[in-house]
């Protein structure tokens, strides 16, 4: 029934795909919506629960080929010459929304310490998949779009020690593990290094040569041994990901433009269906369990949080308002928040229902929120879609020289 469903919504969203690329219908609130409709508590369609092991699994799968693809669109040469603004976002802002979404959990949602910084550690993280008009288009600044691609693919694996550290603490538990957790991180670096880079020098001998039919299948056959090796190892899958999709774009330039477009769609098909079965896990019932509290928790998790963290980390930092502004209400909540507090919901901590309604919650209003502006956002800065008024304003604030527009009617 599931791959009905999701055969159907897919079929949807196909139709109506050129319209959500005009207006501000969203593909991703489509299939969050769709889940929401054919849920157990809903329509009872889908027979689905948290616990399902369905649930976890294609949430990991979903999250690790976006970052695989996302890491795949840069390479070593980039991120060294460009890591000043990244760098900026993960050191200061990440720490930052961390600990002002605990701030906000402890004294708005009413949590305990220890569950407002695990609750403050899962939504750190950031998914700009879910901003794909904004990275994806190329009149919006290289360095901007470079800045929320990087930040979000190295963000999810620094956020997971964090996340299992202070679960631990909210379960009471007196061994932290801190050397298997850094054990996993190191493991899955390697990982995500090592097995690209001995694949493409495989490829690279007299002995070895893929087919112009098979070439896409290379980087799939890297990130399936990638995947089973961090699985079976027990490393840091999501930083495995995004390293191993750096490798090959760093070392194989032409077997990543072999596998881009292929890779995209795969990572879409992976995201779309989380999202319907995440959606099916929500209900009228379910958000009416939360209080107020909860709610207002969740609104300035998205306004307040990340905004005032990246305000701090860019200051003096060289990027215009407009761009400033984008970075910081770019802040989505996605696949790696959903894996993190069904994590949680699994763990059996006293406040892990309470804990998982506010993440839920949370996630769903930033995919509502940040799915349907990114469209508008992305437009301004698009000069022949903007008022000429808007751009010499703008370039007036941001002590840029005279554009040489006509003067405002």
């Amino acid at each position: 029934m599931l791959l009905l469903c999701f055969a159907l919504v897919l079929l949807a969203a196909v139709l109506l795909s050129s319209l959500a690329h005009r207006t501000i219908l969203s593909t991703a609130v489509l299939f969050l919506v769709a889940g929401f409709a054919l849920g157990p508590e809903t329509s009872g369609v889908l027979d689905l629960h948290a616990e399902s092991p369905i649930v976890a699994t294609l949430a990991e799968l979903a999250l690790f080929a976006v970052l695989f693809t996302d890491g795949m669109r840069v390479g070593w040469p980039d991120l060294r010459s460009a890591w000043r603004l990244p760098g900026r976002a993960l050191g200061w802002g990440l720490p930052l929304t961390l600990v002002i979404t605990a701030l906000l959990a402890h004294y708005v949602a009413g949590l305990d310490w220890a569950e407002a910084l695990l609750v403050g550690a899962i939504l750190a993280p950031t998914d700009p998949v879910f901003a794909a008009a904004l990275v994806g288009n190329d009149k919006v600044p290289a360095r901007l779009r470079h800045l929320l691609n990087v930040e979000s693919g190295v963000n999810d694996g620094l956020a997971l020690p964090f996340v299992v550290l202070f679960l631990a603490i909210a379960a009471g538990s007196d061994d932290l593990h801190l050397g298997e957790l850094g054990l996993e991180l190191v493991i899955g670096l390697v990982i995500g290094v090592g097995v690209p880079w001995l694949a493409l020098r495989l490829e690279k001998t007299r002995f070895f040569s893929a087919s112009t039919a098979y070439e896409p299948l290379n980087a799939v056959a890297i990130g399936l041994l990638v995947l089973a090796l961090g699985t079976v190892t027990h490393g840091n899958l999501f930083l495995a990901a995004f390293t191993a999709g750096i490798t090959v774009a760093t070392f194989g330039p032409r077997q990543r433009e072999a596998f881009e477009h292929f890779g995209e769609l795969i990572a879409e098909l992976f995201k779309l269906a989380a999202l319907l079965v995440f959606g099916a896990l929500i209900s009228a019932a379910f958000l009416g369990e939360i209080a107020w509290t909860g709610w207002l928790f969740a609104v300035a998790a998205i306004v307040v949080a990340r905004p005032l963290a990246l305000a701090v980390s860019f200051l003096r930092s060289g990027l215009s308002r407009t761009e400033q502004f984008a970075a910081m209400w770019f802040g989505p909540k996605g696949f790696a928040s959903v894996v993190y507090g069904l994590l949680v919901l699994e763990s059996g901590i006293p406040a892990a229902d309470e804990v998982f309604h506010l993440v839920a919650l949370t996630i769903v209003l930033s995919i509502v929120a940040h799915s349907s502006t990114d469209i508008l956002v992305a437009r301004t800065f698009d000069p022949t879609r903007t008022p000429s008024w808007y751009h010499r304003r703008r370039h007036d604030a941001d002590d840029a020289p005279p554009t040489g527009s006509p003067a405002a009617p």
